[in-house]
This record gives C-alpha cells, structure tokens and sequence, in this order.
C-alpha cells in the first residue's frame, strides 16, 4: 500500500476510524462507552467500516478473534477503561493463546489523572501491567502527534511473526484532541524471520538421508499449506496437532492429523527416524506433558525463537518463518526422496484405528459426528468449538474442515466462548455457516451474544448438546470421587423459549436420526438457528469421557 499524504481537519478519533478503514479493515467489535465514544462515533460517521456491538468485552474479543484466524486479517475489538478491559482479559488470553491477529483498542482516563490513582472514574492504575500480561505487546498514545507511529507500531506488530494480540490504550482526552493538519496513513509491516541458509541446508540433507521422515505441524504452519503439501507429496509423513489440522489435506492417506496421541500413533513415532516439527508449542494436552517419546533426530521450525526446544531437547532449530523456511528446503530436495514406501499405508491405517475406536465411544452419538464430518468439510463451513464433552471425543479430530482457516476452538482451554466466537467466524466467511458446536454449560457464559448473531444476521448454526449438566466434571466426579456429585447439576434455561425471546430460530432433536433433517433445514435458512441436541433423551456416550486419569499427564480436550 502507498503512503497517502493528504491534508485534513480532524479529530484523533476520526483519524482512528479512517486509518483503520484505509488499512483494509471492514469489521471491528466491541462495546460502546463513554471514554471511546470519539472512536465509534467517528466508526459511524465516516461509514466505511461494520461496527458489531456485542453483549459484553468478552465477546466482542472472542468474536475479533474468531475472525481474524478465519479471516487471516486483522481482527480488531475496542472497549473501555478498567472494568471494560477487564472483561475482556480472560479472552484475549485466549487470543494470545492461539497467536491470533488482534488489535485491542482500549481506553484510558485523561492523560492528568492517568497512572495517579486519583480515583478518576473507570481508572485502574495498574490497567497497564494487566493489559502486558495477556498481550503479545503492548502501546499507549500520548498525544495527537504520535497517532501515526503508535497506531502503525501496534497494527504492525499483531501482524508480524509469531503473531498475537496487541493492546494500544488511548486516553480519552486524546482521542479528542485535533490530529496533526498534514496526515499519512502508513501501512503496518509486518516482519518475518528468515532462518539461516546453513540451517536450512543442514534440514534438507537430514530429509535426504531419512527413509520414515514425519512432518509434525501447528498452528503456526498454517500459512505453509502450500509447502507442507508438496513435501507430503515427495514423501514426508503428516501429522498435526488439533490446531494445524487440513494445512496438509486430510484426505491423503499419510497424514495422520490430530490423532497424535494414540497407540498408533506413538508406534509410527517409534518407527520413524527423523521428525520436523513446525510452528507447534508440542502442547501438553498433545504430548502427555511432553511426556511422550517422539522421534530423533527432532528437528524444530519456528518464528518465536523463544519456542526453540522449549519442550523437547532438538538436534536442529531454525528460527522463521513456515512458509519461507518449508520452500527453501524445497529447493534443495528432489522431486521425489527415497522413503520407505510403507509408510504412507501404516499412517493410513493408524488414523483408521484411532477413527474406528473413536466412533467406538460415541455411540449413539457416531450418527451425529458422521453427518458433521462429511457435511463441514464438503460445505466449507468453519468449524468453531466450545470445550465440552463432544469436542474432546470427535470435534477436535474427527470432524474434517476443508481448510486450516476453518478450524477454530478454545486452545486455552476455558469454557463459554464458543457462542461469540461462532459469530466472528461467521462474518469473517460470509459464503458458508459457521457450524459451532457448544454444551449447555458453556452456552451459559456467553448466551447474551446469541442476541447479537440475531441482531448481525449471523450465518452460523449452533450445535448445542444439552445433558442439563456439567457432563465431564459429573463423569470425573464417577470415576475419581465415588460419584459424589456435588455442584455439577446445571440448572438451565428452556431454550426454545429463550431462542424464541430473541428472534432466533430453534430445533430440539430427541433422536439423532433427526440431526441430518435439522442439519439440512439449519443450513439453508438465513442467519443463525440453534439445534439442541438433548443428549437426556438420546442416553449416554458408549463410554463416559472423563478427561485424563487422576495424576496422569495429559488433558485430552
């Protein structure tokens, strides 16, 4: 993008709204408050950008951060001061979690009475140390004379590999203040790590020599569909965590995708003589707390150098980028690597196993994934997920998506933010549903945004299995506690009455012979409807899921 050099008359607020917008930036979320009214009002006069006002902070952060990984732009949210940027912590951990690409504008008390502890209303002197706490960086503007720079600075990094969220807070008296006469929009550049090309030869002639070389890939590889592809193609095995599935089609038989953990899997691990892990923490709740064996010689690919055998020890790291470094190994390997030609038919039947058991579980309940896992992906829907009971049985590995951008759940593992995040994916995919799958319990925290999928006209479908408890903590509490239930009933709403307060469109399914029929009519209605799976009447799981043993390493959600 060029650098416009124009003359004007506005606010810092306006000057906001109009940056933003000449950055590409269609659609912000947040809450509407005194200290960023400047901000908004200035959003809405100007007309170039969809202002979506959520229930509350946290699920506006949710919804921009749901966007911005399906979209794979900027998701950009704004609330208030104190209590406001509070509420929305808890989700921009979540934000910050998954690396995604977050622009939290907040707000602080005027400049005087800033970091002074005057009891100004909405201050909270230590607004900042918060804000750094689940930020990637974090920014203030001082002044209408670095707008440019801070608000380049900010957007520039969210951007920049490894990506996360980044705060920029601004008084509001600033805000207020008239900007510079002569004003540049400069577009933010983000930066990317260039690995070595030493590193880069030295992986390549480890492909070579390799004959069961395994590519495991993260959330941080999603970018490198491309690349990962073509090395798939030559010959490299594929496996993923739940965050990097479909960078490497599903479809072909040697990816093995997210079931990483299983018996299978981990004899494939043993097998294999050399494993290159990209863009991937290799997270606990994947690797047994890092417990389990993985292959050696381990070879590491990443744009937080920080990350470099953080959890496991590795024989080679080479610090950039995914797409960067995966193409530049390309080039020094042939069209096809001398591998053991076995190995793409054992990860075929390793994943075939881990499905077939795993549909073992479900039961009742296979009727359900089955259906999901043909329709989303044939649909190219997003496919957004709550934490609850279903999700850690199917929904993470089960359920194919079409593409990376596609898969969007709660890495963090907190509860309740699926129903905002379902509305973010949505506007970020305005040509498919968003199909979100959620349990009653979560639904609970964030049931005041399913307002704003009617409000906003959201395409999505919720998926919400209901069993009227905290089903996995009730499941812990029987196989940990001598099943004594305390605290885990859960009372709730009557749904349908609820959807119906609200103009949204509800289908209660008794038996999962409906779901395909519910299904069908959800997706070929405009705007948001709510199946509720009343998982009551339908009965149990074949085996109740009960998250990882008392004492063992591993959380399976």
């Amino acid at each position: 993008m060029k650098m416009e050099k124009i003359t004007i008359t506005e606010t810092v607020g306006d000057f906001i709204a109009r940056y933003l917008a000449e950055i590409g930036v269609t659609t912000v979320f947040g809450v509407i408050s005194i200290h960023n009214m400047p901000i908004l009002d200035a959003i809405a006069r100007q007309e170039r950008i969809r202002f979506v006002p959520a229930r509350g902070e946290a699920g506006a952060m949710n919804m921009a951060d749901a966007y911005a990984r399906v979209s794979q732009s900027l998701g950009v949210v704004i609330t208030s001061t104190g209590t406001a940027a509070g509420n929305a912590a808890g989700a921009q951990a979540e934000a910050l979690t998954a690396g995604s690409r977050v622009l939290h504008i907040t707000t602080q008390v005027d400049i005087e009475f800033a970091d002074r502890d005057r009891a100004a209303i909405h201050d909270v002197p230590r607004q900042p140390d918060m804000l750094k706490g689940v930020s990637k960086a974090y920014f203030r503007m001082w002044d209408a004379r670095n707008a440019v720079g801070t608000l380049t600075a900010a957007v520039s990094s969210a951007l920049s590999a490894p990506t996360g969220p980044v705060s920029l807070e601004i008084p509001v008296d600033v805000q207020r203040t008239q900007a510079c006469e002569t004003g540049a929009i400069h577009a933010p550049v983000p930066m990317t790590p260039r690995a070595p090309d030493a590193v880069v030869e030295e992986i390549a002639e480890r492909i070579k020599s390799a004959k069961r070389p395994l590519l495991w890939l993260g959330g941080g590889a999603r970018g490198a569909s491309k690349e990962a592809s073509e090395l798939h193609r030559r010959g490299l095995g594929i496996v993923t965590s739940t965050n990097g599935r479909a960078i490497v089609s599903e479809e072909q038989p040697g990816n093995l995708g997210a079931f990483n953990m299983t018996p299978e899997a981990q004899e494939l691990y043993r097998k294999s003589d050399l494993m290159i892990v990209v863009g991937s923490r290799l997270r606990g709740n994947e690797t047994h707390n890092n417990a389990m064996v993985l292959p050696s010689p381990l070879v590491q690919i990443d744009a937080d150098a920080t990350q470099g055998g953080r959890n496991y020890p590795v024989e080679i790291f080479a610090h950039g980028d995914a797409a960067d470094t995966l193409g530049r190994i390309l080039q020094l390997l042939p069209e096809k690597l001398d591998v053991d030609p076995n190995q793409a038919f054992d990860i075929a039947t390793a994943r075939a196993t881990a499905e077939g058991r795993m549909r073992d579980v479900l039961g009742p309940y296979r009727v359900i994934a089955d259906e999901l896992a043909v329709r989303v992906s044939d649909g190219k829907h997003p496919w957004v997920r709550d934490v609850t009971i279903s999700n850690s049985t199917f929904g993470n590995r089960y359920v194919r998506i079409a593409e990376p951008r596609h898969g969007v759940h709660a890495l963090g593992g907190g509860i309740g933010q699926g129903v905002a995040m379902g509305i973010g994916a949505a506007l970020a995919s305005p040509e498919a549903k968003a199909v979100t799958l959620l349990g009653d319990g979560g639904t609970m925290l964030g049931i005041a945004e399913m307002i704003t999928a009617v409000e906003e006209k959201a395409g999505l479908v919720y998926v919400l299995m209901n069993d009227k408890a905290y089903g996995v903590i009730q499941n812990i509490q029987d196989a940990q506690y001598d099943s004594r239930r305390h605290y885990s009933a859960l009372a709730t709403p009557d749904f349908a009455t609820f959807c119906a307060s609200i103009g949204m469109p509800h289908r209660v399914v008794g038996s999962v012979d409906e779901f395909a029929d519910a299904f069908e009519e959800a997706v070929s209605v405009e705007g948001p409807k709510v199946i509720e799976v009343d998982m009551c009447a339908i009965g149990p799981f074949a085996q109740a899921f009960s998250g990882p043993p008392a004492g063992a390493a591993g959380n399976r959600t």
